[in-house]
């Protein structure tokens, strides 16, 4: 254990938890082209403009401009969401603008729950028209929106706000909270101050939440809201409860392959890293132990200001002046 141990040691950790908001991501537009832009959405690529064509894209911008709902059927999808005909022009649904998009991050089971969708009739907006890159951006969940209530929500809204909701739907990167004819966003980063690995181990749809929200974007149509900052921060005050060298009873939450999560108190998660699991060698952390296993671990460093706590099972059976990792975890601390 070096000087550059927690770098190496959470890297992929935080990778994981703070992954990319998805409603700025490719993932929202399906496959990019070569350019690094969406895929063209008009049915026919070659050649001009047909009057036909026209005539849809003057009909897709009225509807915008109306914000009129329309139902059309689902006729065929991508890694990224739906699409449907709008005429002689292909709208795309990005899968977050979906009231029960897929549920599930693996890639071919998210391709089935999209793939079983053909055929639906959906009630959709108009929400993006890009006529030079040939985009018609449809949204399901934007047509359920009350609009004169739904601005002015987004009118009103602040930043630092409390508010009340209602959760309605849940998604892999979040849960959607109406909050009276408008829906937001609770990123599942600001679900919990532990690490979890799906929205439904905190909410559930139909659950009434109190919120802070975190940013309002009027004329993106977005509020960012948050549940855990309502409650008490864990790591507030971690290095006044746990120090190095201190046992703590453990719950083994997830095992992966450079070692295991453990929870030492409600919303608090140390990283159990490989090397110090065991004594020895063996193939694989799930060797050692498993997700619900009850443990003593002993702590070997605590970093408040960067949510970190290295835990080791090495030593928790042995006095804490013979345990040589947390002779080393000591010296790192004093230097």
């Amino acid at each position: 254990m070096d000087d550059g141990y927690w770098e190496a040691l959470l890297r992929d950790v935080e990778g994981r938890n703070n992954p990319s908001h998805p409603l700025d991501s490719e993932d929202v537009f399906g496959e990019l082209d070569p350019s690094g832009h969406p895929p063209s959405h008009r049915r026919w690529t070659n050649g001009p403009t047909t009057t036909e064509e026209e005539a849809d894209w003057e009909r897709a911008v009225a509807c915008l401009e109306s914000g009129e709902a329309m139902e059309m059927m689902i006729t065929g999808h991508n890694h990224g969401g739906l699409l449907a005909d709008f005429g002689s022009i292909q709208g795309f649904l990005p899968a977050s603008h979906l009231i029960n998009p897929p549920l599930t991050q693996v890639a071919k089971e998210r391709m089935a729950g999209l793939s079983a969708r053909a055929g639906e009739t959906l009630t959709v907006r108009v929400v993006e028209i890009d006529r030079d890159r040939c985009r018609l951006i449809l949204s399901e969940r934007r047509a359920r929106e009350n609009g004169r209530t739904a601005e002015n929500l987004l009118n009103t809204l602040k930043a630092g706000q409390i508010c009340r909701g209602q959760i309605t739907n849940l998604c892999v990167f979040g849960a959607f909270v109406d909050l009276g004819g408008f829906e937001g966003l609770i990123h599942i980063s600001e679900l919990s101050w532990g690490r979890i690995g799906s929205p439904e181990e905190v909410v559930r749809p139909g659950d009434d939440v109190e919120l802070l929200v975190l940013d309002v974007h009027p004329k993106e149509r977005k509020v960012s809201l948050s549940l855990k900052r309502l409650r008490p921060d864990p790591w507030h005050g971690v290095e006044e409860r746990y120090h190095t060298g201190q046992l703590v009873d453990v719950v083994i939450t997830n095992v992966v392959n450079f070692g295991a999560f453990a929870r030492v108190e409600a919303g608090l998660e140390g990283l159990i890293h490989i090397s110090e699991l065991a004594e020895g060698s063996f193939m694989h952390p799930r060797n050692v132990v498993n997700e619900g296993d009850r443990v003593r671990a002993r702590v070997l460093l605590v970093d408040g200001a960067r949510h970190r706590l290295a835990l080791t099972l090495r030593c928790a059976d042995m006095p804490a002046h013979k345990c040589p990792a947390l002779a080393e975890a000591e010296r790192v601390v004093r230097t």
